[in-house]
């Protein structure tokens, strides 16, 4: 196949849509073997606390601390030693993403029926929650603002923030916010501390954020009893082009591959021609990118071009994948989409920019879930609170269904507590 496409040998590999079907059907991240490492942890740290904390954080952190807190006065300190760039990009950025989590935010609203019914819903914040902040191959600034401003703008009084090596721009983003809690703590004993509680980290509402296939598990397995966002599994894109410049599709399946070694980078064309130039152009830029150790694995391992008949044969396909990220270069084709995280509609909206600045939130459903989900918002932190009015008048009209509805499942208190209203 890669002969015959001229494509170079040892790079990512062109097959047809019949062929790719697997990847469409894939299962999510197996997470049993990781479960059965981390139940014990969280039930450690569950039962013992700080205590049980500090020898995980010194066994898989590298902890050398007493404290887990990392206190105001160093978050100040590394945000005064921010490049002012920096500092510039990150207010950018905020100012974006907070402006689209308040459009986001869901609206109260009453409304009075002519039959005198007055109902609505009131919405009201959570009052905690946690943000956990990879710091392993890259410390995830950008992860912090997505997180951390939603609930803001959601109007979350305590924010806990859990990194296990906070980097300056992280711990001086966390004090542009305005973030007092902030935690040295990862993995899968940060989730529990921030699910159970312990002497030093309060116990939260719901914990957002992606990690380790380990942070994953313990997120699932403590799910039951705290909130979270979903179980986050490697990152993934999808590109739907039947024609467009090779060097920046290439650019952007590469921005997705240099994430991680699971990362997926998958292109639909009907091009031969575009597949086989993205193909080379590739192994060109791979040439020159620094992260090519991680990227090359991920274009080799779990990256694919897919030669498609047509736009819509695509479109099924990615409906069926239901992909993190999605790019349409032909934005005509959004009105067929079903499934996916976040959609980026032509050539000028590369989603290295939604990563970052655009607005939107980067923390985003993975491994299928975007069928059932979308990305994180400000209505991942308030409840949806239904109220309901009655005046004498309305509830008398409507006692007669009630009261048959509730003596058809035996219920006669119910049926009773509308007619003691009711009645004369």
């Amino acid at each position: 196949m890669r002969d015959a496409l001229k494509v170079p040998t040892g790079t990512i590999r062109i097959i047809r849509c019949p062929e790719a079907e697997d990847l469409a059907a894939r299962e999510g991240v197996r997470l049993a073997e990781a479960e059965r490492t981390v139940a014990p942890i969280l039930q450690d740290v569950r039962s013992r606390g700080d205590a049980g904390l500090l020898e995980y954080a010194r066994r898989f952190d590298g902890f050398e601390g007493e404290s887990f807190i990392v206190s105001r006065a160093e978050c100040e300190a590394s945000r005064n030693q921010l490049e002012p760039g920096f500092l510039s990009a990150v207010v950018t950025a905020a100012n974006n993403i907070r402006a689209y989590a308040e459009a986001q935010l869901p609206r109260e609203q009453m409304i009075q029926y002519p039959d005198g019914r007055r109902l609505g819903w009131i919405v009201r914040p959570l009052d905690s929650m946690g943000a956990y902040i990879p710091a392993g191959r890259y410390p995830l600034a950008s992860t912090l603002l997505m997180t951390v401003i939603p609930a803001q703008v959601a109007g979350v009084k305590a924010i806990c923030v859990a990194c296990p090596h906070p980097s300056a721009e992280i711990l001086g983003v966390a004090d542009y916010l305005g973030v007092s809690h902030v935690f040295r703590i990862g993995g899968a004993h940060a989730i529990a501390a921030l699910a159970y509680g312990t002497e030093t980290i309060p116990k939260v509402d719901r914990i957002v954020g992606p990690g380790s296939i380990y942070v994953a598990a313990a997120k699932k397995l403590i799910a039951g009893e705290t909130g979270i966002d979903f179980i986050a599994g490697p990152t993934e894109i999808a590109i739907i082009a039947d024609d467009g410049e090779p060097a920046t599709i290439a650019a952007d399946m590469l921005a997705q591959a240099e994430h991680d070694t699971e990362a997926s980078a998958i292109l639909l064309t009907p091009s031969r021609t575009l597949a086989e130039a993205v193909a080379c152009e590739i192994e060109r830029q791979l040439g020159s990118l620094p992260t090519a150790p991680v990227a090359r694995e991920a274009i080799l391992e779990n990256s694919t071009i897919v030669l498609v008949d047509s736009p819509q044969q695509a479109v099924d396909f990615v409906n069926r994948l239901a992909p993190e990220h999605l790019m349409l270069y032909d934005p005509g084709l959004l009105p067929a989409v079903r499934h996916a995280g976040s959609i980026f509609l032509g050539a000028s909206s590369p989603e290295a920019a939604g990563d970052y600045c655009t607005g939107p939130n980067h923390v985003l459903p993975t491994s299928g879930v975007a069928r059932l989900r979308g990305g994180l918002s400000a209505a991942d932190f308030v409840k949806i609170i239904s109220v309901q009015e009655l005046t004498p008048a309305s509830l008398k009209s409507l006692a007669p269904a009630i009261t048959t509805l509730a003596r058809a499942e035996g219920l006669e208190a119910h049926a009773r507590s509308v007619e003691v209203r009711t009645r004369g």
